[in-house]
């Protein structure tokens, strides 16, 4: 059975179909056979105008169409598209949503933070230690945060703070201290003074990150604070066109990872993680997972 995930950000969008199977588990797994990432930055619009531009919207009704076609070609039994920040916060953005059920026939839902950060958390399970954890999912728009107590979450928050939406300084300051506040509030009934935590890092500029922090492949999906710190002050060294010449970051990439990676490096001081794993999923795994959980399938 064929199953596809719509994953439509605020910095790019990402379509994924897989076929489903039994693991020697006996739990559903997924094998990918088609995926494709398209850095329309629906954010740009939304974070500086309020709602998505003429342009912008056009772009995105052909891209839906061309994943119209493809769930077609494919034969997929089913699918879920979702759209986060960018399009929850645009003013027309329900109005393009309709047109582009109306006209290509595909359904999006426009998701809240907290449905984003429950369908992520549902690919976590395999990777999250016991004792005390925090994720952190840093998208273009908004940042989830999740507070785990042996595997089980006790808390979870999404803020309007992401890589693609430019805060000024206090206004940024002033998020921090938000989130430190409901850390704080959140984590102090389970987490007591100097207890280890350990940090989840979803999101693609995360991966990125990683990536660029492991000097030799392995299946090892931990890295340090301490050395997200040395790779975001190397990245500092390179201007925005160097990042994308000589690093060969993607241009969507290049401009946005520094932000994020302040993002994560602050997260994970606040709640005193000097580790980080990184599993390299994202909500177009956890909107398969999903699909699973909640639809009546027989496999």
């Amino acid at each position: 059975m064929r199953l596809a995930s719509i994953d439509i950000g605020s910095n790019a969008i990402r379509f994924q179909i897989v076929t489903t199977h039994i693991d020697k588990a006996d739990e559903v797994a997924f094998k990918k056979i088609e995926y494709m990432r398209f850095p329309l930055r629906l954010g740009k619009d939304v974070f500086k105008s309020g709602k998505i531009l003429r342009p912008t919207e056009e772009k995105l009704v052909k891209l839906m169409k061309v994943f119209s076609t493809l769930l077609d070609l494919y034969e997929v039994k089913d699918y879920i598209a979702c759209a986060t920040s960018a399009m929850r916060e645009a003013e027309n953005g329900k109005e393009i949503v309709d047109r582009i059920y109306y006209k290509e026939g595909l359904k999006i839902d426009i998701i809240r933070g907290t449905t984003e950060a429950e369908m992520i958390a549902l690919t976590l399970d395999p990777y999250i230690p016991m004792g005390n954890v925090v994720h952190i999912d840093v998208g273009g728009g908004s940042t989830e945060l999740n507070i785990y107590r042996h595997k089980t979450k006790v808390a979870s928050r999404s803020f309007r703070m992401g890589s693609v939406r430019r805060l000024s300084g206090e206004d940024l300051e002033a998020m921090f201290d938000q989130i430190k506040h409901w850390y704080q509030k959140e984590s102090s009934p389970y987490i007591r003074e100097g207890e280890e935590v350990i940090a989840i890092g979803t999101g693609g500029n995360i991966n990125k990150l990683f990536n660029l922090s492991k000097q030799k492949k392995s299946d090892d999906k931990t890295t340090y604070l301490k050395e997200l710190k040395k790779i975001s002050s190397w990245l500092m060294e390179f201007t925005y066109e160097e990042r994308v010449s000589k690093l060969r970051l993607n241009e969507d990439r290049a401009d946005v990872i520094i932000p994020a990676s302040n993002i994560y490096m602050t997260c994970m001081e606040i709640a005193g993680a000097e580790n980080i794993i990184v599993p390299g999923v994202g909500l177009k795994d956890g909107i398969l997972h999903y699909l699973v959980k909640h639809r009546d399938y027989h496999f």
